[in-house]
């Protein structure tokens, strides 16, 4: 796998913007196809949002200083995204997708962003390593001679 790209965050209001910002100058730069740009783009904003919102709480918390990494792989036939934090453990792996709702009156706001991950991910891979969540969000490499 090659790195594209690397990023660090601060968990808050301006960091999913800007991972999301950082992506999109990768995919105009490398010649994502549009398809491959939005599937990158929605998933890495679901599973960051994530992070940002439920994976920190207070700074006592004994987890240090919050942190967020992202790294851009490229490979023969994927694209990757890999997302480290240093917050509460949290394996998305295992949660069940939400239930879809019968009729418009039976729908609910949320719980759909795994099921959307799972749609248009290869994969989705979790591990927890050195008190940290390390999430891996693959995508099929859709680039002509990449």
């Amino acid at each position: 796998m090659q790195t594209l790209a690397s990023l660090s965050l601060a968990p808050g209001p301006n960091a999913v913007p800007q991972a999301l910002a950082w992506l999109e100058s990768i995919a105009e730069a490398e010649r994502w196809p549009a398809r491959l740009a939005f599937q990158l783009s929605l998933c890495l904003d679901e599973a960051l949002s994530n992070v940002v919102m439920y994976g920190f709480g207070p700074q006592d918390d004994g987890l240090g200083q919050p942190q967020i990494s992202l790294e851009l792989l490229r490979g023969k036939q994927s694209i990757v995204i890999d997302i480290v934090d240093n917050g509460v453990p949290f394996d998305p792996t295992q949660r069940a997708s939400a239930e879809l709702a019968a009729t418009l009156d039976d729908a609910r706001i949320g719980g759909h962003g795994i099921r959307l991950m799972r749609h248009y991910l290869q994969s989705i891979e979790y591990r927890r390593d050195e008190g940290k969540n390390h999430l891996r969000l693959t995508a099929a490499n859709a680039v002509d001679g990449a």
